[in-house]
């Protein structure tokens, strides 16, 4: 029974973080969105679930949402926790604490006003890291279920597709001898 406590994935040891295989983590990610895509047109939800869960506990994916939060151009950006993830130490301490889902509740956002030119203050609200961090952790799983459900032509929006394969799709409709002469 002590052996089965100490086989529970808390997390990278903090001098680990800089041996981590980010080149892996990302592969097995990819690989279990791949499965998902793969069970959502034969319509096998039960597994898309459990893929889905899989992905939201699995080790890689928080370790790759940590990456993913503290390497943008928001990484300086505490919320109302004021907590910041800049050593290796947090880092891995992150990874630990963002798998424990239950019973956490998101933190209040922070609020800030930012000028505007003309008019009255835009409101911006912050949340916390490890908000941010669970928030990328759940679009990794919920990712390949709106690529796969979605319009097959919404090029812009979606990743590793561009305003370029938008308009290929265009001048492919346009061309044919029943399309309109004009948008």
């Amino acid at each position: 029974m002590g052996n089965r406590a100490l086989q529970a994935s808390s997390g990278p040891a903090p001098a680990a973080w800089h041996r981590s295989n980010g080149a892996r983590g990302y592969r097995r990610v990819r690989a279990l969105q791949r499965r998902i895509v793969q069970a959502v047109p034969a319509g096998a939800w039960r597994k898309v679930k459990r893929r889905s869960s899989l992905g939201v506990h699995s080790l890689a994916a928080r370790a790759l949402a940590v990456k993913r939060v503290t390497e943008n151009t928001g990484k300086k950006t505490a919320g109302v926790d004021g907590e910041r993830w800049s050593t290796p130490a947090q880092k891995a301490a992150a990874v630990a604490r963002i798998g424990r889902w239950r019973g956490d509740r998101p933190a209040p956002l922070k609020r800030l006003d930012l000028p505007k030119k003309k008019g009255p203050q835009r409101p911006l609200s912050i949340p916390t890291l490890a908000d941010r961090a669970r928030q990328a952790v759940s679009l990794q799983a919920l990712q390949p279920i709106a690529a796969t459900t979605g319009d097959q032509h919404a090029d812009g929006c979606r990743p590793k597709r561009r305003g370029a394969d938008a308009i290929d799709q265009c001048c492919k409709v346009l061309r044919q001898q029943t399309s309109a002469t004009g948008i």
